[in-house]
């Protein structure tokens, strides 16, 4: 079964500031929580995003139990989107859309992640049990951190 998570953050910021941030893959080691011992592989420091890159990572989701994560860049829109899609990892389909929306405030960042986890009613029973309560922290998680970095009073200009 396929399962969507819609996540949308107000940032105040400019457009080129959020973009820059997190349109860098080296950012998202930062903004996930440290318990997933997330480190990204790939030599990707200060490379652009690109349509096709591809970035790989460890993460340990379940147990600390360390996995190889494989995403490719399937769509880049400069300063508006672009998406992150699963080659190899934990979910049997993971594909994450990114959007950048200018406003009067900042920057309307949302996130749009469909996934399917493995293991047929297996992956059902893990979704329910534990699977989209830890998708939902990681991105409360993200929610703070990047409140933290673009929204704080001491990072306000």
């Amino acid at each position: 079964m396929r399962y969507q998570l819609q996540r949308s953050q107000q940032l105040k910021c400019d457009l080129s500031t959020a973009w820059a941030f997190f349109s860098a893959p080296e950012n998202l080691a930062r903004i996930t929580p440290k318990d997933m011992n997330f480190i990204v592989k790939s030599d990707v420091k200060g490379v652009p995003m690109y349509e096709g890159m591809e970035i790989n990572y460890t993460v340990s989701p379940v147990l600390r139990i360390p996995m190889k994560w494989k995403t490719r860049i399937t769509q880049v829109e400069d300063l508006k989107s672009f998406t992150d899609f699963q080659e190899k990892g934990p979910y049997k389909y993971w594909n994450h859309y990114h959007e950048f929306i200018p406003n009067e405030e900042g920057v309307l960042m949302k996130d749009t992640i469909d996934y399917e986890l493995p293991f047929g009613i297996l992956g059902k029973i893990a979704h329910s049990m534990f699977v989209r309560k830890k998708l939902e922290n990681i991105f409360a998680f993200r929610n703070k951190v990047t409140d933290d970095l673009f929204n704080s009073k001491n990072n306000m200009k």
